[in-house]
């Protein structure tokens, strides 16, 4: 159990710390991305308003009749900046072919990259690592691209980087996450293991009185035969026993001290005749016992125990289900063999699902101590999973409880 903890504590560390960098990577890379496509915007404008080629850096300034150059643009961009642009007349066809200020692309190369650009319909975009900007001219149309080749190589290398710096800081917080683990874990530890030890004192300290008081009993009713009190002190006595059996039961899965002899059983077979043994239980009470069970399910698992899980699904179906209501039992094969076990119950919104796997849970506060512990379901689900299923409740139209029980 407590490694189990310990795990999980791990797996929800490493989640949120990786949660935490996907989250502040994504919102660095976009905003990184939008940047730059606002900067290279910004270039586009500049040659489409100066007739596609970049003005003179010489009209902007604080002096009477310059502007402010736009932002991120100075001295150097007219010699830093690749640009090539392609005119077309009003009748779609091509201009001109404007290449000066870049080297890597070629005449024929921009005309397919402008077609490819009128050919979207879009204003502004992306073509390969090409910015580009469709505007009108007094003859026609023209496409400016800008070489965003730097940008975007800058823009992988820090993805690579992000990625490098992940994976290392992914095994040191692992790393220092198994580390203080143990520490983590230490209260519920100490608690866990005062709990442990308690109830292996309460097995040892109320086993041998019971035992005691059942040998007393056999030697007084010997002596002066069966009575009604008797009887009831050894009925008490049973259902102590009994407590204290499951109590240890529970003690022992959870320190996974017991031990599974998994082979292949028909789990027909066992459905079936567990259900059998409850049927007269049932029609005592005026219930109907509904089995839908397919020969032929098989299942590999610990057949004992599994057949001590069906009975205890069954047990507390039998308590709980409405006088002359119904109980029915349902088997479905495959892969994972699905059993369901629902029954009538009036009561059942007001009932708290997700507590009947609690240990000393209820569903009805009125039944006496004698019908049950409320520690059942708790011993079905430690079945569940130490055969790694899953167990879970629902309610059926609000007139019924169901277990689903996945192998």
């Amino acid at each position: 159990m407590i490694d189990r903890l310990r795990r999980k504590f791990i797996r929800i560390c490493m989640l949120s710390f990786a949660a935490v960098f996907l989250i502040l990577f994504i919102a660095i890379y976009l905003v990184t991305e939008v940047q730059t496509s606002a900067r290279l915007d910004t270039l586009a404008d500049l040659v489409s308003e100066n007739d596609g080629i970049f003005p003179d850096f010489e009209q902007f300034g604080l002096e009477e009749g310059q502007i402010l150059p736009p932002e991120g643009v100075n001295q150097e961009s007219p010699f830093t900046t690749r640009f090539f642009t392609v005119r077309f007349d009003g009748d779609g066809e091509l201009a001109s072919v404007d290449i000066r200020a870049i080297a890597s692309v070629s005449g024929e190369e921009a005309q397919e990259y402008a077609s490819a650009v009128l050919e979207k319909g879009a204003e502004r975009g992306w073509v390969e690592n090409f910015r580009y900007k469709v505007y009108n001219t007094p003859e026609g149309t023209a496409v400016v691209f800008i070489n965003g080749t730097d940008t975007r190589e800058l823009n992988q290398r820090f993805l690579l980087t992000a990625s490098s710096v992940f994976v290392a800081g992914s095994l040191v917080v692992l790393l220092l996450v198994i580390l203080i683990s143990k520490h983590a874990v230490k209260p519920a530890m100490e608690s866990y293991q005062k709990q442990r030890q308690f109830v292996t004192d309460a097995n040892h300290e109320l086993k041998t009185p019971l035992t005691l008081i059942r040998t007393n009993l056999d030697i007084m009713e010997s002596e002066n035969g069966p009575n009604e009190w008797l009887s009831d002190i050894r009925e008490e006595t049973g259902i102590m026993t009994e407590l204290v059996n499951r109590l240890v039961q529970l003690s022992r899965m959870d320190e996974d001290q017991s031990t599974l002899e998994m082979t292949r059983f028909s789990l027909s077979e066992a459905v079936s005749e567990t259900a059998a043994a409850f049927d007269g239980t049932a029609r005592e009470r005026d219930m109907t016992l509904t089995l839908d069970v397919p020969p032929g399910v098989c299942c590999t698992g610990d057949e004992a125990a599994i057949r001590q899980l069906l009975s205890i699904l069954l047990d507390n179906a039998v308590k709980y289900c409405d006088r002359g209501g119904t109980i029915r039992v349902g088997l479905s094969g495959g892969r994972h063999p699905v059993l369901t076990v629902d029954n009538s119950y009036a009561a059942v919104d007001s009932v708290e699902l997700g507590r009947l796997f609690d240990r000393f849970y209820r569903a009805d506060k009125a039944r006496t101590y004698g019908s049950g512990f409320g520690i059942g379901l708790s011993i079905a689900k430690a079945i569940v999973e130490k055969h790694r299923g899953e167990i879970t409740v629902s309610s059926l139209d609000g007139n019924a409880i169901r277990f689903r029980v996945k192998l």
